[in-house]
């Protein structure tokens, strides 16, 4: 009986941690395509603005917080923890895109935006 608690727990944890990371994909993803879609940022491959840069800096930052508030919403039990955790995710996450991209070419960005994002 027990192992099945621990199984429950454990599977409603990642899936509070899964819901976070769904909701900032989902919204960082769809804001930019939106954006795309208007005519605002280049069609993907090409260079963006720096200005633009620094818009989706701001969206992507609330994005992620609005992603940990759901973490800590679906999460049975120490919700602070998960959020914490989808934090760190997140962290390592944008460290390996700006190791991945470093010096790939303009169209990845100026170096500022990776270290921003990071940060």
């Amino acid at each position: 009986m027990e192992n099945r608690n621990l199984l429950r727990k454990m599977l409603q944890s990642g899936g509070a941690i899964f819901a976070g990371i769904a909701v900032g994909i989902v919204l960082s993803l769809g804001t930019d395509m939106l954006l795309r879609a208007a005519g605002v940022m280049p069609p993907l491959g090409e260079q963006v603005a720096g200005s633009l840069l620094g818009v989706a800096t701001v969206y992507r930052t609330a994005y992620g917080v609005i992603g940990s508030y759901v973490t800590a919403l679906v999460a049975a039990e120490r919700p602070m923890l998960h959020s914490l955790v989808l934090g760190f995710l997140g962290l390592w996450a944008n460290v390996a895109g700006t190791v991945a991209t470093w010096n790939k070419g303009p169209e990845f960005g100026p170096h500022w935006y990776p270290i921003a994002l990071i940060l």
